[in-house]
């Protein structure tokens, strides 16, 4: 009688029997654990130790992920690096940036030289010094002179206020004073920075160059060109037209004036002995007075007088409205 033993495995143990054979190069374990998953953003790394290292359980556990936004504060804690950024450029309440100041500044130093360009060139502030033209003009009034009224082939007409310079005509010598003091004295009062000096005057034209002009003395109206003129729209009240007798003709390119205020004014019938006869030359005109800007109260326009429209036609410069 045979007997039949079941097949050893080379290590002398019996082969299981009723299952198929394992493969001799897997690893069986009864005892395995259950997979741990592991998050995607923090893939596990086995630490490497080296022979005779101690394992610190601690530092083989595993870390989270930690995003690159984040940041850790002195004290320990993760702060948010865009939390953070959204922090700094909230602006202050008062805090100005300073490009806005910079434009505030550029605004400023624009608007401050528009002013000087127009002051210089345009429109001119001045202060009435007296009563010589009252009651159009008062003491203390500030008018604004418009410099480019004569402009562009422009000539004063009769009727007009006119600002003028009256240095050699109303004063001795021509000439300015010379030097660089001088002249930037006089460049700061061009640009209004400065009040006009004694030798500006503000008058009302009454002739034109090529106008005879005549006065009988009290009691007689002015005559242009031997029309009587009717002064009583501007006239202070009392005054008479000239209780100086005279009789002038007005040369090219200069002007008789006078001032409203006739009684208290000195004007081109104070200066018929001296060397310009009292007569204004165009080109010393600085402009046409044409608003009181102060006070608040005498607001007005300076308005041409009609008083010489019926003279029209007969001046040096053509029709004179």
């Amino acid at each position: 009688m045979s007997t039949h033993e079941p097949s050893a495995d080379r290590d002398g143990c019996p082969a299981p029997t009723g299952a198929d054979s394992p493969s001799r190069s897997a690893a069986v374990s009864t005892t395995a654990p259950a997979a741990v998953p592991v998050p995607a953003t923090a893939p596990m790394v086995e630490p490497v130790v080296e022979p005779g290292t101690r394992r610190d359980p601690e530092a083989e556990a595993p870390r989270e992920a930690v995003p690159e936004s984040a940041r850790t504060s002195a004290d320990g804690s993760v702060e948010d690096s865009a939390d953070a950024s959204a922090d700094v450029s909230v602006d202050e309440p008062g805090v100005v940036p300073r490009s806005r100041s910079r434009d505030l500044l550029l605004l400023v130093g624009i608007c401050l030289l528009s002013l000087l360009l127009v002051n210089a060139f345009v429109a001119r502030p001045f202060a009435v010094p007296s009563g010589s033209m009252e009651n159009s003009l008062r003491p203390g009034d500030r008018l604004i002179a418009n410099q480019l009224a004569y402009s562009f082939g422009g000539h004063p007409q009769r009727g007009d206020v006119v600002v003028f310079d009256g240095r050699g005509s109303f004063l001795r010598g021509s000439a300015e004073p010379t030097g660089f003091g001088n002249a930037l004295r006089s460049l700061v009062r061009d640009l209004g920075l400065a009040p006009a000096d004694d030798s500006v005057y503000v008058k009302r034209v009454i002739g034109v160059g090529g106008d005879r002009v005549t006065s009988t003395g009290p009691g007689a109206r002015i005559t242009v060109n031997g029309v009587p003129v009717d002064e009583s729209s501007y006239l202070a009240p009392g005054d008479e037209p000239s209780k100086v007798a005279f009789d002038v003709v007005v040369p090219a390119g200069k002007l008789w004036v006078m001032g409203d205020h006739r009684d208290a004014s000195r004007d081109s019938r104070d200066h018929l002995g001296e060397p310009g006869g009292g007569f204004v030359p165009e080109g010393k005109v600085i402009g046409r007075a044409e608003w009181v800007v102060y006070p608040v109260g005498h607001w007005t326009g300076l308005d041409r007088s009609a008083a010489f429209a019926a003279v029209g036609g007969t001046g040096g410069h053509g029709d004179q409205r």
